[in-house]
Order: C-alpha cells, then sequence, then structure tokens
C-alpha cells in the first residue's frame, strides 16, 4: 500500500513509475532484494526477482524492488539494475550500512530491515518477503538478533512474511516482536507459520480472514500514527509444505554438524539453507520459490485493498 509520500533528500531515488503510484495513491509492494543477491541459487535468483514484479503487477499493485546502486538507495530498480544486483559478489546491506555503501558508491541488496527502513522513506506501506529475520538458537551466548526486529519496532510498514525460518529460535523471536510492540497477525491462521512448513507450533493472538480486514488493521494503525510495524504472517499450504518429518530430520542433522564444525555469526544461516538444499534434493528450494510468490500476491491484494480503503476514506 502506499500513503502520502514522505520527504525524501537527494541521497534517495524513487523510480518515477513508483514515484507516480504514489502521488496518485495507487497501491505499491515493496520487494527486497537479499532474496535475489542472497537467497537463491542462480540463475533462479534472477528469475524469481522478475516472477515476483509480475505477480505483483498481475493484483493490480506496482512493485517496488528496492537496492542501492552505485551508492544510490533505489526504491524500483529497472530491469538493467535488477541483474546487476542479482551478481555474485554484490554485498548484503543492513540499515547501518546504508551510509557507508552511499559514501564509498557501493552496490547492495538491501535485508528486510533496509528494505522497510527505505521503503517507509518513500511513503510505502507493504512488503513482501519469503521469511523475517529473527533471534538465532545460540542468541544466549551469540547475542545474534536480526536488525529486522528492532527496526519493524521503529517503522510504519507491513511485512507479509511466512514466518521467520525454523533455524531460528522461533520462540524467542516472537517474545522479542512482543516486548518490540510489533504486532504479528495470521493470515487465516492463529498458528505461525515456520516458513518450510505450515505450523511452527506458536500460537498467535491474532488473525484476519481476507484483505479487507487486513486494510482495515493496516488503516487503523496509521490512524494511531504507530510508527512499529506489522508481520502478517502467511502460512505455506499443508499440501505444497516441506515434509515435516524430513524438514525435523534434516534441522536437527545440520544443527549438529554446525555445533561439530564451530560455524558462528553470519556464517551460520547460509550454511544451513545449502544443507537443507542438499539433505532435501530441492524442495527446500521449491517450497522458496512458492513462499515468496504467494506472499508477493498476497501483499500486493492487500496493498489494493487498503488504497481502495483510504479512497473512500476521501469520498464527501
Amino acid at each position: 500500500m502506499s500513503g502520502e509520500v514522505q520527504p525524501t533528500n537527494r541521497v534517495v531515488h524513487v523510480a518515477p513509475e513508483v514515484e507516480e503510484a504514489l502521488r496518485r495513491g495507487r497501491p505499491v509492494v515493496a520487494l527486497e532484494s537479499t532474496l535475489i543477491a542472497h537467497g537463491l541459487p542462480r540463475p533462479q535468483n534472477l528469475e524469481v526477482a522478475r516472477e515476483l514484479e509480475a505477480v505483483v503487477r498481475q493484483e493490480g499493485a506496482v512493485p517496488a524492488t528496492i537496492a542501492v546502486v552505485a551508492g544510490v538507495p533505489t526504491v524500483g530498480l529497472e530491469p538493467a539494475e535488477l541483474e546487476r544486483i542479482a551478481r555474485p559478489d554484490v554485498p548484503k546491506l543492513g540499515v547501518r550500512d546504508l551510509p557507508a555503501a552511499i559514501a564509498l558508491g557501493s552496490d547492495g541488496a538491501t535485508t528486510v530491515a533496509s528494505t522497510a527502513w527505505l521503503a517507509a522513506k518513500a511513503g510505502i506501506r507493504l512488503l513482501a518477503t519469503g521469511g523475517l529475520g529473527g533471534v538465532h538458537r545460540d542468541a544466549r551466548e551469540s547475542w545474534d538478533e536480526s536488525n529486522d526486529l528492532v527496526t519493524l519496532a521503529q517503522t510504519p510498514v507491513a511485512v507479509v512474511a511466512s514466518g521467520v525460518k525454523s533455524i531460528l529460535d522461533v520462540a524467542a523471536t516472537l517474545e522479542r516482536l512482543e516486548t518490540l510492540g510489533v504486532l504479528v497477525v495470521g493470515w487465516r491462521t492463529r498458528r505461525f507459520p515456520g516458513f518450510y512448513v505450515t505450523d511452527s507450533g506458536h500460537a498467535l493472538d491474532w488473525s484476519v480472514e481476507d484483505e479487507g480486514q487486513a486494510a482495515a488493521l493496516l488503516a487503523a494503525q496509521a490512524d494511531l500514527a504507530s510508527e512499529s510495524g506489522v508481520v502478517v504472517a502467511n502460512p505455506v499450504p499443508p499440501e505444497e509444505q516441506l515434509d515435516p518429518a524430513l524438514h525435523e530430520r534434516v534441522l536437527r542433522e545440520a544443527l549438529a554438524e554446525l555445533e561439530r564444525r564451530g560455524i558462528r555469526g553470519k556464517a551460520v544461516t547460509p550454511f544451513l539453507l545449502e544443507r537443507f538444499h542438499e539433505a532435501t534434493g530441492g524442495e527446500s528450494l521449491r517450497v522458496n520459490r512458492l513462499i515468496v510468490r504467494r506472499n508477493a500476491r498476497l501483499a500486493a491484494r492487500i496493498a489494493v485493498a487498503w488504497a481502495e480503503l483510504a479512497r473512500r476514506r476521501l469520498r464527501p
């Protein structure tokens, strides 16, 4: 969904199509670019990036893939820029990394956190991704927690995601979101999804049943002038999920190998995702692609409903 275009300085570039859509109150959906650069193998990464933009357009919204291109935070990538960000050597940029990338003229793929932050600067209020970052399983020792959580507590953007990956500490992540004041609502469910699987085993307090309810919830949050975000948790259908028994076995074995090899910090997530891909014979990649497409479609539908709600409110 779009809102009033926020004042931005000359550092942030908003693509003309996106800027025009925001000015006219048309629905816009932000898409994060870390998925392109680091989340999927090549050449599927670029294929999926194009698919996601196409899905958003099919539902009547304008896609705005966000990245840093030659030091310029860019909201809405051109086709050549999308290809540029799909290269294997593009760094991943959190919110803290943006000033360095700007000053040094670097390219960069934006995480959920930095995508949400730049989207909010442009006036975009809906973001679609695969999974939210969260609290790592060894956080008591490593203090490893995704900046996605803190940023969402300070950024009025709704993120449509299929929960967090089960390689993270799901219970601790939900507890942190509650502490930070970030509302989590299920899409037609009171169970928090587990990314590759439909149900993580954790309950939710709230759910919405259709796009209109979701739009009304987001409008109510805007009316309250809340500065925190919302997570719309969209589970993969049970018939499309990764086999839960296979998922549990691969996760257990991957975590044990992680411990044996002493892998820590930023290397943890790429290692575990690669192990999932190998051990499931590519099934985890199939589910990943399905998830991001479904989330982009749902985000676009909510954005359309929100834009229509805004138009009705303006009518005399």
